[in-house]
C-alpha cells in the first residue's frame, strides 16, 4: 500500500497530464467530426391529399306549409321536430263565413235541379198538352176556311165572312207554330232546357269550389318528413299564403359546406369525402360531391359545395354542424417527407439540411401533392437519403454525425 502511494506521488502529475490530453484529444475529435444530429430517412408512401371543410346537414328542399284560406287556429295536433307522414293533420281552421258559403252552395245546387225537375216533369207535358191543342185549333180553323171559301165561291157568304175565316187560320197557324217551339225549348238540347241545365252545372261548380275551400280549413302534410319549424299556435288568425309550418321531406340527405376559395381549383364534382357530425365525431360517413356554387363570397372568399350523402346515417339531424375531409388527390407509393423538415415550404424555393457523406448540405427541393403532415418530394432526394431533423445552426459543407 505504501509502493503505491509511493509511485502516485512520484507518478501522479504525469497520469493527469495523459489524462488531460486523452479528454483533449477526444474533444478535438468530437468537434472535428461535427455535432450530432438526428435523420429520418427519405421513404416512399402512399399520400392523401384533402381539404377540410365545415358546414350543415341540409335536405335537398324543403317545403313550407301555409293556409290557403282565412280562419282562426282551432288545432295543431303536431309538435317542432316530430316526424309525420303524408296526410296527416297538421293545423285545423275554423271559418263560420265559409261554413255558411258552402250551405248556400249546396241550397243553390238543390234549387237549380228542383227546376230541372220541374221543367222536365211539369212544363215539359203541359207545353206538349197544348201544342197538340193548336194543332187540333189549327186542324179545325183549317176546315173551315176551306168551307167559307167554298161558300164564298157559290155566293152564299159575302168578302167578310171570308176575311174572318182566314184571320182565324192564321191565328191557329201561329198559336201551334208557338206551341211547337215552347216544346221544342222544353226538350233536350232546347234553349229552356239548356238554360235549367246550365243552371244546375253552375250551382255544383261554385259548390265544389267552396267544399275545396272547406278542406282548406284542415292543412295536411303534402310529404313524409320532419317538421323543423312551427310558427302557429291554437287561436291564431291566419292569412292565406302565411307560411305556417316548414317541413324537411324523407330522402336524400346533403352536406353544405363552406370551403377556401385557394382551394377550389382541387375541388371537382364527384370526388368522395368522410364526413362526421360535431355531434357524434367517431361515427364517419361517406359522402361525394355534387354541386359546386359558381360565385364566390365576397366578403368570406369562401365557395359553396354540396355532398350527397351515401348511406344511412340515424344520427343525422337537420341543420346539426358537420366536419368533412374531402379527398382531391391521391398517389401511391411516392418519395415523401414530413412536412415540418422541410424549410420555406410554403415559399418558392423549399429547402432541406442533408446528411451526406458526414456533412451538412442544403438541399434544394421540387415539392408536389401534400397530404396532411407529408408531402411528395418530386426532386432534389433518393429514397433513403439521410434528412437532418431539427438542425441547429448548421453551416453548408459542416461536419455532422448522424444519429438515427
Amino acid at each position: 500500500m505504501n509502493a503505491v502511494w509511493i509511485w502516485l506521488r512520484q507518478h501522479g502529475g504525469q497520469l493527469l497530464m495523459g489524462l488531460l490530453a486523452l479528454l483533449l484529444g477526444a474533444a478535438l475529435l468530437r468537434w472535428w467530426m461535427g455535432p450530432q444530429v438526428q435523420t429520418e430517412a427519405v421513404s416512399r408512401r402512399d399520400l392523401l391529399q384533402t381539404v377540410v371543410a365545415s358546414g350543415r346537414v341540409e335536405t335537398p328542399h324543403r317545403v313550407g306549409i301555409g293556409a290557403q284560406i282565412i280562419g282562426t287556429v282551432s288545432r295543431v295536433p303536431v309538435a317542432e321536430g316530430q316526424v309525420v307522414k303524408r296526410g296527416d293533420v297538421l293545423v285545423e281552421l275554423a271559418s263560420i263565413e265559409l261554413q255558411y258559403a258552402k250551405r248556400q252552395a249546396e241550397l243553390a245546387v238543390v234549387q237549380a235541379q228542383g227546376r230541372l225537375r220541374q221543367l222536365n216533369d211539369l212544363q215539359g207535358p203541359v207545353v206538349q198538352q197544348t201544342l197538340r191543342q193548336a194543332q187540333a185549333s189549327l186542324e179545325v180553323a183549317l176546315a173551315s176556311g176551306q168551307r167559307s171559301l167554298a161558300l164564298f165561291e157559290q155566293g152564299f157568304i159575302g168578302q167578310a165572312a171570308l176575311d174572318e175565316s182566314h184571320k182565324a187560320l192564321a191565328l191557329a197557324d201561329a198559336q201551334a207554330l208557338a206551341a211547337k217551339q215552347q216544346v221544342a225549348s222544353t226538350l233536350a238540347g232546347g234553349a229552356e232546357h239548356s238554360l235549367a241545365v246550365g243552371a244546375v252545372a253552375e250551382a255544383q261548380a261554385n259548390a265544389e269550389v267552396l267544399s275545396a275551400k272547406a278542406r282548406y280549413a284542415v292543412i295536411m302534410a303534402p310529404l313524409s318528413g320532419q317538421l323543423i319549424g312551427r310558427n302557429v299556435e291554437v287561436g291564431d288568425v291566419v292569412q292565406a299564403g302565411k307560411v305556417l309550418m316548414t317541413l324537411s321531406p324523407d330522402g336524400a340527405t346533403q352536406l353544405v359546406v363552406q370551403i377556401d376559395e385557394k382551394n377550389l381549383r382541387l375541388v371537382a364534382l364527384g370526388q368522395q369525402a368522410l364526413a362526421s357530425a360535431d355531434a357524434y365525431p367517431q361515427q364517419k360517413f361517406k359522402a361525394q360531391v355534387v354541386y359546386i356554387n359558381p360565385g364566390v363570397n365576397a366578403q368570406t372568399g369562401a365557395v359553396e359545395i354540396k355532398l350527397d350523402v351515401q348511406e344511412l346515417v340515424e344520427t343525422l339531424r337537420q341543420d346539426m354542424t358537420v366536419s368533412v375531409d374531402l379527398v382531391v388527390a391521391r398517389k401511391a407509393q411516392v418519395l415523401a417527407l414530413p412536412v415540418a423538415l422541410i424549410n420555406d415550404i410554403n415559399g418558392p424555393a423549399p429547402w432541406v439540411w442533408l446528411c451526406d457523406a458526414g456533412r451538412a448540405v442544403r438541399r434544394p427541393l421540387s415539392l408536389g401533392l401534400r397530404g396532411g403532415a407529408w408531402v411528395e418530394v418530386q426532386d432534389g432526394l433518393r429514397e433513403g437519403d439521410a434528412v437532418i431533423v431539427l438542425p441547429n445552426a448548421l453551416r453548408q459543407g459542416q461536419r455532422v454525425r448522424a444519429s438515427r
